[in-house]
C-alpha cells in the first residue's frame, strides 16, 4: 500500500516535471528503466535535413496550391483581382476625360473658325496659320517616361492630346489678346483705311495714265502685272497721305520704285507712293489724313512723271480705285488738306509737310 502511494507521488511528480522540461526548446525522451526524461540528443546534420525536407515540402504544396488555383480551377490571385479593378477604374477615369477633350477640341475649332473668318478679317489680321495652331512641341521625348506604357497606350494618347489642347488653347488666347488691343482703336478705324486720292481731286493737274490691273510694260512691251495706279502729272505737284497711320519706310533708289514712302494704316492696310521728286517725312512719324508726304517727280524706272500709288491690304496688292473718291470736290479735299495742316502745327515746327495745294 505504501509503494502504491509512493508510485503514484513519482508519476505525478513526473508529470509536473514534464510540464515544465516540455515548456523548452530542447527534446527530451524518456528513460523506461528510470522513468525519467533525459535529453535527446540529435545532430545537426538531423536537425538540417529535417528542416530542408519540411520546406520544400511547403513550396511543393504551394506550388501545387498555385497551379490548382489558377490552371486548373481557373481563378486569379486576390492581389491581380485587386490590380485589374484598380486598372478598370483608371481606363473609365481616362475614357471620361476623353470625351470631354473632345467636347474642348470641338468648341476650341468653333472659336478658331469664327477667329479666322470674324474677328480677325475685320480688323484686317492675317489669319494664324495651321503651321502655329498645330505645332508640335520640340526638343527632347517629353513622354520618355510613358515608354514603358507602349507607343499604342491610352495613358500616352491622352497625355499628348491634353498637351497639344492646351497648346491650342494658349495659342487662341493670345489671338484673343491681339484682337482686344486692335479693338480699342476700332473707332480709328475710318480715318486709317485709305479713302481718298493722293492729290488735290482736280482733274486739270493729273492724268490717270495706268490703271490697276495687266498691261503691256512700258520699257519691255510684256504682259505684267501692275500693281496700283498712275497719275501722271508735272514734278512737283503735292502728294498727300490717304490715311491717318505710321510712316513704314522711306526709300530713295536709282530704279526701280525710285523716291518712295510706304504708310502702315493698320488694320491690314498699307499704302505706297513711289516716283516721288521730294519727300518731306521719316520712318516712324505719325501722319494724318491729307497731309502732305512729299512732291510727285520722275525718280526710279519711269518712261515720264508721274505718281504710282498702290494699295496693299493683308499683304496682298488691291484696285486703288476701290479706295479713293475722284468725285470728291476739289474744295471740300483742300478743306481737308487745310485742317490737316493745322493739326499737324500744333506739334510741329513749320515744314513743307504742311503745303498747302495750289
Amino acid at each position: 500500500m505504501g509503494y502504491g502511494i509512493h508510485k503514484g507521488e513519482a508519476l505525478v511528480r513526473v508529470a509536473t516535471e514534464t510540464k515544465t522540461i516540455m515548456s523548452s526548446r530542447k527534446k527530451y525522451k524518456i528513460n523506461p528503466e528510470t522513468l525519467l526524461y533525459e535529453i535527446d540528443k540529435v545532430s545537426a546534420k538531423s536537425r538540417f535535413l529535417d528542416f530542408l525536407f519540411k520546406s520544400l515540402g511547403m513550396i511543393a504544396m504551394c506550388f501545387v496550391y498555385f497551379w490548382l488555383y489558377t490552371s486548373v480551377f481557373g481563378l486569379e490571385l486576390p492581389k491581380t483581382t485587386i490590380l485589374k479593378k484598380q486598372n478598370a477604374e483608371w481606363v473609365s477615369r481616362l475614357e471620361v476625360l476623353g470625351k470631354e477633350m473632345e467636347q474642348c477640341e470641338s468648341t476650341l475649332a468653333g472659336l478658331q473658325m469664327r477667329d479666322d473668318q470674324i474677328y480677325r478679317n475685320i480688323f484686317g489680321m492675317n489669319e494664324i496659320s495651321p503651321e502655329v495652331r498645330n505645332a508640335g512641341f520640340g526638343g527632347v521625348n517629353r513622354y520618355s517616361y510613358l515608354d514603358v506604357m507602349g507607343p499604342n497606350s491610352l495613358l500616352l494618347r491622352t497625355t499628348m492630346r491634353q498637351d497639344i489642347l492646351t497648346k491650342k488653347t494658349y495659342v487662341q488666347s493670345k489671338s484673343f489678346d491681339e484682337i482686344s488691343a486692335i479693338s480699342k482703336r476700332a473707332g480709328d478705324m475710318a480715318s486709317c483705311i485709305p479713302a481718298i486720292s493722293p492729290f488735290l481731286t482736280d482733274d486739270s493737274k493729273y492724268t490717270l495714265t495706268s490703271p490697276f490691273g495687266y498691261r503691256s510694260d512700258p520699257i519691255t512691251g510684256s504682259s505684267k502685272m501692275h500693281t496700283g495706279f498712275d497719275f501722271a502729272c508735272p514734278p512737283g505737284n503735292p502728294v498727300y497721305a490717304t490715311g491717318d497711320g505710321v510712316i513704314e519706310s522711306v526709300k530713295f533708289e536709282l530704279f526701280g520704285y525710285g523716291n518712295s514712302v510706304v504708310i502702315d494704316h493698320g488694320f491690314g492696310y498699307k499704302t505706297r507712293y513711289a516716283h516721288m521728286k521730294s519727300i518731306y517725312v521719316a520712318e516712324g512719324m505719325s501722319i494724318k489724313r491729307g497731309e502732305c508726304l512729299g512732291e510727285s517727280g520722275n525718280s526710279g524706272r519711269v518712261t515720264g512723271p508721274h505718281l504710282h500709288y498702290e494699295v496693299m491690304y493683308r499683304d496682298e496688292y488691291v484696285n486703288p480705285e476701290n479706295y479713293m473718291d475722284l468725285t470728291m470736290p476739289k474744295e471740300e479735299y483742300a478743306e481737308m488738306v487745310k485742317k490737316a495742316a493745322q493739326q499737324s502745327s500744333k506739334v510741329l515746327t513749320p515744314h513743307t509737310r504742311v503745303k498747302m495745294p495750289n
